[in-house]
């Protein structure tokens, strides 16, 4: 574990308590589902077309950040279908075998629930195909010249898949979905019914304004927003009394070193390191990644995305950037050699590769 530990606004789930209390505050039907009302509208349209002709929905791909609803939607798809779901994930599937058993004990109607689909083996991926249109698979038996494709009928089913890396689906894959929904992040008075809904399920008392508070802080993710909802009730618990208000909410929160705008200590040693070391850049990856004590990839896959969203940091090909909003949240003063004060849109490429 790094020295940030754990981290509060982590968008992945983290320990099965936690997946047990997230499962318990889920909601149940499409209609008590909140945010995402051009997916939610849509995939409404797509289920009850397919109820009034009786025949199975078109397979759902749903793509997004962690923590946005995915698999929340794939549970209400199977209940609203009134049909059972099978849950597994890519990394689940190794082999082609894998799949094919999967397949294989799915009745009619059944909604499969793939969970980081562009994980899966390629093999199994391709044994996909032919399921997904066909509702056929071939199963090999045998190895080398005297191996045998025996085909296998499969019932009818609904697979709905998810993926945080939507761009790393195999084109042929992509096509064979129906139904494609991008989750996009929360706005703050959306997080802020979904935090008021968590606390009547966990019996919080809050008022409008701690309400308020927490969304404003939960990164547009509705898995953050429970996340910090629990803590700041266990402070209202054991340092107030049990109400959380602006105050406890407030103060709750600098304890847990979440700020204003969402940002915990890695945020911030991120941040801090490129503007107090590198006067604000340009700087690359690695040396970055090094100036904070994490490996590249932490950084670039845990802290960047949310600090480029909210304007704070700038990918270029000469490497990463801080804006003037950077500074300003940090409260620092950009020397008169602060960069990007000349640089022009079109060099702010955020896939281009930077230097180590």
């Amino acid at each position: 574990m790094s020295e940030f530990g754990e981290r509060l606004v982590g968008g992945g789930a983290e320990g099965p308590e936690e997946q047990v209390i997230e499962a318990a505050l889920r909601p149940k039907r499409l209609d008590d589902f909140v945010g995402q009302e051009r997916v939610r509208e849509q995939l409404s349209l797509v289920l009850r077309s397919a109820l009034r002709r009786g025949r199975t929905p078109d397979h759902v791909l749903l793509s997004g950040g962690p923590g946005l609803g995915k698999t929340t939607l794939a549970m209400i798809i199977a209940a609203e279908l009134g049909q059972p779901l099978r849950i597994t994930s890519g990394p689940a599937i190794e082999r082609a075998g894998d799949l094919a058993a999967v397949l294989s004990t799915l009745a009619e109607g059944e909604v499969l629930f793939l969970d980081e689909i562009h994980r899966m083996a390629r093999p199994a991926e391709e044994m996909l195909y032919m399921a997904m249109e066909d509702f056929r698979v071939d199963v090999v038996v045998g190895k080398g010249p005297g191996a045998t494709a025996i085909p296998l009928d499969i019932a009818p089913f609904t697979l709905v898949g998810a993926t945080t890396r939507a761009g790393m689906l195999p084109g042929p894959l992509r096509d064979r979905f129906g139904f494609t929904g991008h989750m996009d992040f929360y706005v703050p008075a959306e997080l802020e019914v979904i935090v008021q809904r968590s606390a009547r399920l966990l019996e919080v008392e809050i008022t409008d304004e701690g309400a308020a508070e927490v969304a404003s802080r939960s990164r547009g993710t509705p898995r953050i927003a429970n996340r910090l909802l629990r803590r700041v009730r266990d402070y209202a618990e054991v340092r107030g009394d049990g109400t959380v208000t602006l105050e406890t909410a407030r103060a709750a929160l600098a304890l847990y070193e979440v700020d204003e705008r969402g940002l915990d200590r890695l945020d911030r040693a991120v941040l801090g390191s490129l503007l107090r070391k590198f006067g604000g850049g340009p700087v690359g990856l690695s040396t970055l990644a090094v100036s904070v004590g994490e490996e590249p990839e932490t950084v670039e896959v845990v802290a960047e995305p949310f600090l480029v969203r909210q304007g704070f940091l700038a990918r270029t090909p000469r490497g990463r950037i801080a804006t003037p909003a950077a500074w300003a949240h940090l409260g620092l003063t950009p020397p008169p050699t602060a960069p990007l004060a000349g640089v022009a849109l079109f060099d702010l490429d955020e896939t281009a590769d930077e230097p180590g």
